[in-house]
Order: C-alpha cells, then sequence, then structure tokens
C-alpha cells in the first residue's frame, strides 16, 4: 500500500492535530465529547490523527488508514454540529462551578468556530492526498474511489 511521506501533509496532520488538542478536546470541552453518540473505533481512528503522529512521522503514512482517519473526523465534526453545538451553552453551565468557570465559557463559545477550522484543515489534508492520490495511481484506480465511506466525506466537512 502506498505510504504518503509528503512533507507538506506531514505539516498539515501536525497542524489539525494541534488544532484539536487546544481548541476541541481540551481539558474544559473533552468530557462533553466523551458523551456524544461515536463508536470506539471511531475515536480511535481520530486519535492516530490528532496525537499519533511520532508512529509514523518518518515511515509515513499508510494512505488507506490516513484516508479512514479523516474519514472518522468527518464524522466527528457531522456529530459535533448537530448534537453537541445547539446545546453546548447549556451543557457546559450544568457543570459546576469552578476556578475556570471564564475559560469553561470561551472553550464553549468558541467551539463553532475552531470546529469549523478544524473541518477547514481535514478537507485541505482530504483534498491534498486526493492530488497525490491521482498522481500515483498510474493505471489502477485511486485508492480515495476504493473506500466506500470517503463517498460523500467533503459533505460532512464543509458546510455549504
Amino acid at each position: 500500500m502506498n505510504r504518503v511521506k509528503d512533507p507538506n501533509i506531514i505539516r498539515m496532520i501536525e497542524q489539525v492535530g494541534e488544532h484539536y488538542r487546544a481548541n476541541i478536546s481540551n481539558g474544559f470541552l473533552r468530557p462533553l465529547l466523551l458523551q456524544l453518540q461515536i463508536d470506539k473505533s471511531t475515536w480511535d481512528q481520530i486519535e492516530l490523527l490528532t496525537e499519533k503522529i511520532e508512529l509514523f512521522r518518518y515511515q509515513g503514512f499508510h494512505l488507506d488508514e490516513l484516508y479512514r482517519q479523516i474519514s472518522a473526523c468527518a464524522r466527528f465534526v457531522e456529530t459535533a454540529r448537530n448534537n453537541l453545538i445547539p446545546n453546548l451553552k447549556s451543557r457546559i453551565g450544568a457543570i459546576p462551578n469552578s476556578p475556570d468557570k471564564i475559560l469553561r465559557e470561551m472553550a464553549a463559545s468558541n467551539f463553532a468556530s475552531n470546529l469549523q477550522v478544524f473541518a477547514e484543515l481535514l478537507n485541505e489534508i482530504y483534498e491534498n492526498l486526493v492530488e497525490i492520490d491521482k498522481k500515483s495511481s498510474s493505471k489502477r484506480p485511486p485508492v480515495y474511489t476504493q473506500i466506500q465511506e470517503l463517498h460523500g466525506i467533503q459533505r460532512l466537512i464543509v458546510r455549504q
């Protein structure tokens, strides 16, 4: 299977991971994220993309696995948009007062825009991977066309 070692892709994956850890799955929001109806394998795929880059940085990413990780993140984005954002303020307000109340409220206030940035970064990685995939596929069909879960992925991550 093709391995992706493109420095631009690796930089984008690092960027998406940093953004995810700092603005999406931070200590203030993680308890609410874990309440989302997302299966363990999806969470595992999200973690591989956003937190485990050291495992792949030097050997490269398997293209099909990278597509699946992006797909998992896209499902997360859709689920968070539909099931968390509409009532995030009330959910965050239900957490008992703490010294970090203002920071928690700021994280909640910025969540929708941070989730949008995350989605845009995912889309950028996806589009770059598709181009690499097309160029390297020669006579066989590109990998992304063979992975069913990728059909309609951009609809999940890009707001129209």
